[in-house]
């Protein structure tokens, strides 16, 4: 009974100081956030990275674009920002993680990479580790003390950094090789390779996590890359189309441009309706990896057509070519729309799905 006083009481405490021990908190609402922390970051400084090739050396334009491309330097620190906000941190704590994000994300190991000595860090997922430990603990001394200014960043800037030193080192190895394997396996088998990338990272763009952060977190890149924008494309274009009797135009735009994680209520309600779209990323990656060989790296290779940045992101990777303006219109939105639509009217005949189905409230 006396355990189980102190337990409540332990509880509480933790609670009153919004430390919620919620799996929701940290891996759907962190991760989300952590997302467009990268897409604020990373994602925008490669697209203005990739603007300012396309423009003449010697101009006032192409400075400005190169500045906007700096964006990126800043990855760490607003991924922390991003996740200590979804937290709801208080105010000390919430710039604090912006340091240890920079933590996390800067600090790595030393690897002898096909015999030359390289270091590799651990990158985002190594923020979003580190930030996390931080903002939790940082969270319990806040206003805690009559000296706050101080009491709260040394612990919150201490905690994330013993937890980028104990934990990083270990988590850029894995990311590595993790991300290694996946993009190495996917030159040697394609096929099949493109097939699981890209139903995958559809269905995980489409569950309430972060595709792009995913993506980010191993570091795809090369053909693995190409695969997962072909599944998450498949994703949001193939919800659009086939729920059009549904949502009309607006279903189009929000799914197609937005995301398809609009759907998870109907989904919950008849998984049967995500069936489509995830057939159509099952054909769609390996053409994407097999037929166009299109690439695309990190956190592009997750958003799909989220604001077009998969697409963007193939051509930042391998420039405006017939075979690369072909493949995006063909991979990212024709095929799936049409394979999806295919496998949706079948269901329909057979009677699995009706109208009102895919109901947004939009």
């Amino acid at each position: 009974m006396e355990n189980a006083k102190k337990k409540n009481k332990f509880v509480g405490y933790l609670e009153k100081k919004g430390v919620l021990l919620s799996a929701k908190a940290y891996f759907v609402d962190a991760m989300s956030a952590m997302a467009l922390g990268l897409f604020a970051s990373l994602l925008m400084g490669t697209i203005f990275g990739t603007v300012a090739k396309y423009i003449p050396d010697g101009n006032v334009i192409k400075e400005y674009f190169t500045l906007l491309s700096s964006a990126g330097g800043a990855t760490g620190a607003v991924i922390g920002i991003a996740i200590a906000h979804s937290l709801k941190a208080p105010m000390l704590v919430m710039l604090s993680a912006g340091v240890v994000g920079m933590f996390g994300n800067a600090y790595g190991i030393e690897m002898v990479i096909d015999g030359v000595t390289k270091t590799v860090t651990a990158g985002p997922a190594g923020a979003f580790i580190a930030v996390l430990f931080a903002v939790e603990i940082g969270k319990l001394v806040s206003k805690a003390t009559k000296v706050d200014i101080l009491v709260t960043p040394s612990v919150t800037l201490g905690v994330g950094g013993l937890v980028a030193m104990l934990l990083c080192p270990a988590v850029s190895w894995c990311m590595y090789w993790l991300g290694h394997f996946i993009n190495y396996a996917t030159t040697l088998y394609p096929l099949i390779m493109g097939i699981i990338i890209s139903v995958v990272v559809g269905i995980v763009l489409t569950l309430p996590i972060s595709s792009a952060a995913l993506c980010a977190m191993i570091g795809i890149t090369g053909l693995a890359g190409g695969a997962a924008v072909a599944g998450c494309c498949a994703q949001m274009v193939g919800f659009a189309v086939i729920s059009f009797r549904e949502n009309r135009w607006g279903g189009i735009v929000a799914q197609g441009l937005g995301t398809s994680m609009l759907q998870m209520g109907n989904i919950v309600k008849k998984p049967i309706i995500w069936l489509a779209p995830t057939l159509a990323s099952a054909v769609t990656g390996p053409i994407a990896t097999c037929i166009f060989k299109l690439e695309c790296t990190g956190v592009s290779a997750g958003m799909g057509t989220c604001g077009l940045v998969g697409p963007i992101g193939v051509f930042g990777d391998m420039g405006f070519d017939a075979m690369s303006i072909f493949g995006v219109i063909l991979v990212c939105v024709v095929l799936p729309a049409l394979f999806s639509i295919l496998f949706n009217e079948i269901m329909r005949k057979l009677g699995l799905i009706k109208t009102g189905d895919m109901k947004l409230d939009l």
